[in-house]
């Protein structure tokens, strides 16, 4: 298999400030690979044998609960690293990957971390705070499941995905990839019932725009308030 071209990954977070001759030492065990919408990419509890790279598209990670419930614990944009399995010591993977649209990612064996990671400090130290980033979101959300009442904690779900993955259109800010209720109410833990509700309800008052897998944020600020329980003016 020809050897991916630098310019795949030249400037993207776990690569910046490395020199051509580095990335292509780091693409030299890589491997590109494309996945149509809801192709999964790995499985949970499959042992984990790459680590993975997302040049494009996004990324659903889903956990199942032992009680047979799917939960949305995030999803990964284009140019994050995801599939860390290696880099918190884990042997299988904890959650499963799926791709919310089409996608090109590029792999890399497990075998190939501990050596990339010590001869370019700078990729290691992106993959960890990749992994504390995700740590903290997981605190965060797990706090709000706690804290939080349910209309609470579908705004923040909103606007996160807003922050990360959000582009501005005439209407507002669209969250940049398909996303169903029922896909809202798996990051949320609540009913697909809940969420169809509450969206209903921000529609009537302008706060969002809802169609068929399509979100549209038209009140940022009205659905902080909400996320923070303040009262609108």
């Amino acid at each position: 298999m020809p050897t991916l071209d630098r310019s795949v990954i030249a400037g993207l977070p776990p690569f910046e400030g490395l020199q051509p001759d580095d990335l292509d030492h780091i693409l030299e065990q890589a491997r590109s690979s494309r996945y149509p919408r809801d192709a999964a990419i790995f499985e949970q509890d499959e042992p984990a044998e790459h680590f993975f790279l997302l040049l494009d598209g996004h990324v659903r990670v889903v956990r199942i609960t032992p009680e047979g419930e799917q939960i949305i614990s995030r999803y990964v944009n284009a140019g994050e690293m995801f599939g860390l399995a290696v880099a918190m010591g884990r042997n299988a993977y904890p959650a499963r990957a799926v791709a919310a649209v089409d996608c090109v990612v590029v792999a890399w064996p497990n075998s190939a971390f501990a050596g990339l990671a010590r001869r370019f400090p700078s990729f290691g130290a992106s993959t960890y705070r990749t992994i504390g980033r995700w740590l903290q979101d997981t605190h965060t959300r797990m706090l709000e499941l706690v804290t939080a009442q349910v209309e609470q904690r579908v705004a923040h779900a909103l606007l996160r995905l807003a922050h990360q993955a959000g582009r501005k259109t005439p209407e507002g800010i669209e969250i940049d990839f398909p996303i169903t209720r029922q896909d809202i109410a798996e990051m949320t833990a609540t009913t697909l019932h809940t969420v169809s509700r509450l969206m209903s309800g921000w529609e009537e008052k302008g706060i969002v725009v809802s169609g068929r897998q399509k979100v549209v944020i038209a009140d940022p600020h009205g659905l902080m308030l909400i996320a923070e329980q303040r009262p609108r003016h």
